[in-house]
């Protein structure tokens, strides 16, 4: 069974404005070229704001349903397509969350994850931001099938892939929002590029699904000059369940593609690779402690 996949990788500045009608015309453009699904970046209608932390960005968030629900429920509706977005959720006052949100195709909310794992890392304060995700690691049901959406920092974890994987996800989908500091060293930044492609490539092939992950590009500044800012490396990808690489967007460029993949191929390859069956869960009990003393 193919299913179209389209990805909108873009650059975003302060205008969100003009963010949002770049994603806008994005899923057009991928709905021209048969996309069933599209898929956008993290936090695509704003700059990436973690970069800092300033009580006044809270503003930048609404809450769901709300005014930016309101504006993708329309696009996917008129397009006709399964669409999943990355929104700042302003859940209850000084409560948000980082949070994405998946419309089907008439327009109407089909579900909501709440990102699970918050980092905190220089030019990367989500802490400050977003509350840890309430929902936990349950699939989306929606016409194109079960999507296990999951958001940037989830990607490094293989419990979150092996959960969605679990209760039936068909596909792993990352909205990202990932780059370099202008303090790392072109080696640094390589062995930072190949570690987030391989895990995730490996999240594909430990799991026989297909992975889908939408990273920004371009370079956004720290506005409170502490720091150079982020260049984003874009590099937007489709894996299929060899963690085969099926479409790499490029580093410094927008792009809207849409990629075929077979959905018929995860019961194949599980056939060949049946993790599932062979895993020892009478002895994985220990994977709920911190640390192994």
């Amino acid at each position: 069974m193919g299913l179209n996949i389209g990805i909108v990788q873009q650059t975003c500045s302060d205008n969100k404005q003009e963010n949002i009608e770049k994603s806008l015309k994005g899923i057009a453009e991928c709905a021209q070229k048969g996309a069933q699904l599209v898929v956008l970046q993290e936090l695509h209608c704003g700059i990436y704001f973690c970069q800092a932390e300033e009580v006044g960005k809270f503003d930048m968030a609404a809450s769901i349903p709300g005014p930016d629900t309101e504006i993708f429920s329309k696009a996917a509706r008129e397009h006709s397509v399964v669409l999943v977005t990355s929104l700042f959720e302003k859940r209850a006052p000084g409560l948000y969350h980082n949070t994405a949100v998946v419309f089907e195709k008439d327009g109407t909310i089909a579900g909501k994850y709440r990102k699970m794992h918050i980092p905190d890392d220089p030019a990367y304060y989500e802490k400050f931001y977003f509350t840890p995700g309430d929902l936990g690691f349950q699939p989306i049901a929606t016409s194109v099938g079960k999507l296990g959406i999951l958001v940037c920092w989830d990607q490094w974890y293989p419990e979150a892939a092996r959960l969605m994987a679990l209760a039936g996800a068909e596909m792993l989908i990352y909205p990202t929002a990932i780059g370099w500091a202008n303090t790392d060293t072109s080696e640094e930044q390589q062995r930072q590029y190949g570690a987030w492609l391989t895990v995730q490539r490996g999240h594909a092939v430990a799991n026989g699904l297909p992975v889908i992950t939408v990273n920004r590009t371009g370079h956004e500044k720290d506005w409170t000059e502490v720091t150079g800012g982020i260049q984003f490396w874009g590099q937007s990808f489709v894996a299929g369940p060899q963690g085969e690489i099926l479409h790499l967007s490029p580093a410094d460029r927008e792009e809207n593609a849409v990629i075929s993949i077979d959905k018929n191929r995860t019961e194949a390859v599980r056939r060949l690779w049946p993790f599932l069956r062979d895993r020892r869960i009478d002895f994985y009990g220990d994977l709920n402690k911190r640390y192994i003393d």
